[in-house]
């Protein structure tokens, strides 16, 4: 079958055999190609083998997700088929994430490299696309190379949580290539083939709804396909595989409630226009690129109207022009349409999350506005020969330009206070940028540095997350638990259950002497999360205060311990057995505090208990010895003197 559609015609055989031919000869220049492509992305991303996570979204995705960590199991298997993520139900996703623990733990590094290969590999497979379906390297190539080096993809590459977007992506176009193969020959065989990686690709990143329209833009151009009822009719099991995806989509968005319901329609409509415009500006001028871009308080009018119209004229040229006979630069629609159509489940008619725009949202839709610029070179360069040199020059100038940018932009990926230190640089009222560099800077213990940012943050949004920052933040200040106390009553007051926020502010009122409305607190966190260790323990110190209520503490210290071991609790209950006298019990808590922690106060705590048991003196004076090494104390000294005298 012809690419025409129509019945081969005589010299069929004779036109393509040559091509066929060439195509063998320059077989060394496609290798080449796909190595300049491999070569040329790890020029660019082989740093990221010595980057952290970020403390976006990695942490739901990876570090801390508990079945993720524990690797390829069965169970985990299964849960990865069931489970929803971040509002995302991306089965084949939570697989290789789940794969990469098995092989490499949680090493960041080689967690961002796998997004690296199968970056790489996605560009090869779109040089081999396109060349296959257009016959045209030069152009293919310039295609694949801005592909792999521009720097609005660095999102999608660099950040761990992606890997939706660079798997995806990888089977997005596979399925295109699959689709090449059959429309060269059409046969059920090859049909199937297109079927599975559409499937694969859709359980990855359900974004790949729009991949059947995109198969009809290929039949108009480059494969030149009629008559269309066929076309239509031979899509028609596509179509049905996206239309299930969207509908879990959506319900499972929905259910979670991703949907972001504050932003009126029409504001969602003018940012959408201007969001297309948008992102055609920074495929050529790629600067201030953010992880995070706030929703505009305020939208002018004719700014809508501007991306409205541009939207249309250029949507009517190439409409017009494909119309012509023959059509002129037929390469307009199919890569045009294929912009629009591409974005649009991600362009914010149907709004999920608070992002105005976001770079990785171009990562399969550029293609489009590539193909147009690569053919339509290609055209100038075929009526205007002389000019071939210059298109050449500005060709390749353009992508050393985007790798270099991209190369500085993956850099800020490093770790978390980098990447949104410079979205703060770039935008302005970033709430997202100052509550996550606020956590970063919480985690490693920074914690006065991170007021400020959560304050700035609330004074942006109030929410029920950035009252919880804050308030965690100063509770772990000394003498501030009275200063975190309100924001933690106000992140409750938000309307969400919340296990943590309950634990934290019952510990803040307990350190300010408030232990009756303390152990509420932890009580309510329990009701929540009836297996929350922490809350348990919390609860059990306070319950240890309260007259008559020492059963209760020993429950709840006896409850922690099983759900999780922790050398703090195991010590704390340990004082609660000695203060009732249980000298016996407390041992083997005060042993195991120091099997799990040796530091000076387990170790001191276990000597000075053991110093007080007949014919245990010489265990008591090897721990109160070892906690001397730690931290001499004249106390400590003077029990080791007092053991040594004895007979």
């Amino acid at each position: 079958m012809s690419r025409t559609g129509g019945k081969p015609s005589k010299a069929h055989p004779k036109t393509q055999a040559p091509r066929i031919t060439a195509a063998g000869q320059q077989s060394i220049v496609d290798l080449a190609i796909w190595l300049g492509l491999i070569l040329a992305t790890l020029a660019v991303y082989a740093q990221v083998g010595r980057f952290d996570f970020v403390n976006y979204d990695d942490d739901l995705y990876v570090y801390d997700n508990v079945q993720v960590k524990t690797g390829l199991t069965p169970g985990n298997v299964k849960w990865a088929f069931t489970a929803v993520v971040a509002s995302n139900w991306m089965p084949v996703t939570l697989l290789s994430h789940i794969v990469d623990v098995q092989f490499f733990g949680l090493q960041s590094g080689m967690h961002h490299l796998v997004n690296v290969l199968l970056h790489a590999l996605s560009a090869v497979l779109l040089f081999v696309v396109l060349q296959r379906a257009t016959r045209a390297r030069r152009a293919s190539a310039f295609v694949a190379f801005v592909f792999a080096l521009h720097p609005l993809h660095v999102e999608s590459v660099a950040w761990i949580s992606e890997r939706k977007d660079v798997l995806s992506a990888f089977f997005f176009f596979l399925t295109l290539y699959c689709y090449v193969r059959y429309t060269e020959r059409p046969c059920l065989g090859r049909y199937l083939l297109v079927l599975g990686p559409f499937f694969l690709g859709l359980m990855s990143k359900p974004m790949l709804v729009t991949l059947p329209f995109t198969l009809l833009l290929f039949d108009i151009w480059p494969l030149r396909r009629v008559p269309w009822p066929k076309i239509l009719w031979e899509k028609v099991p596509l179509f049905a595989l996206s239309a299930g995806a969207s509908v879990v989509t959506w319900f499972v968005q929905r259910e979670t409630g991703a949907f972001d319901r504050a932003t009126p329609l029409a504001t969602r409509i003018e940012n959408a226009l201007i969001s297309y415009v948008t992102y055609i500006g920074q495929t050529f001028w790629p600067v201030r690129l953010s992880v995070f871009y706030p929703y505009p308080k305020s939208i002018a009018v004719w700014q809508a109207a501007a991306a409205f119209a541009v939207i249309l004229g250029v949507s009517a040229l190439a409409i017009f022009a494909w119309r012509k006979r023959p059509p002129v630069a037929p390469y307009l629609i199919t890569g045009w349409f294929w912009y629009l159509g591409t974005l649009v489940p991600v362009i914010g008619l149907v709004q999920v999350g608070q992002q105005a725009h976001a770079d990785r949202y171009t990562y399969i839709p550029m293609v489009g506005l590539l193909v147009i610029l690569a053919w339509g070179a290609a055209d100038v360069a075929g009526k205007w020969p002389r000019t071939r040199p210059a298109i050449a020059a500005a060709a390749a100038v353009s992508c050393v330009l985007w790798m270099a940018v991209a190369w500085t932009q993956t850099a800020y990926w490093r770790n978390s206070e980098a990447l949104f230190q410079l979205a703060l640089d770039v935008t302005g009222d970033n709430w997202v940028a100052d509550n996550h560099l606020g956590q970063c800077l919480t985690e490693k213990g920074r914690n006065a540095e991170a007021i400020p940012y959560f304050e700035a943050a609330l004074r942006i949004k109030d929410s029920a997350r950035d009252n919880f920052n804050l308030g965690l933040a100063l509770s772990k200040i000394p003498g501030r638990s009275a200063d975190a106390v309100p924001h933690f009553e106000a992140a409750l007051r938000f309307g969400a259950e919340s296990a943590d926020t309950e634990n934290d502010l019952g510990a803040c009122l307990m350190n300010i002497g408030r232990d009756a409305d303390a152990i509420s607190r932890f009580e309510a966190a329990l009701r929540v999360k009836p297996d929350f260790a922490e809350a348990h323990f919390n609860l059990a110190l306070a319950l240890a205060k309260a007259p008559g209520r020492t059963a209760e503490a020993i429950a709840h210290f006896e409850a922690g311990l099983r759900l999780s071991p922790d050398h703090t609790a195991h010590s704390n209950f340990a004082v609660l057995l000695m203060k009732l006298g249980r000298t016996d019990e407390a041992i083997p808590h005060f042993e195991a505090a120091v099997r799990m922690h040796p530091d000076y106060r387990n170790q001191r705590d276990l000597g000075t208990v053991l110093s007080t048991i007949p014919g245990r003196q010489s265990e008591a004076i090897a721990y109160l010895e070892a906690a001397q090494r730690i931290h001499s104390d004249p106390e400590v000294s003077r029990i080791i003197d007092g053991l040594r005298s004895r007979p």
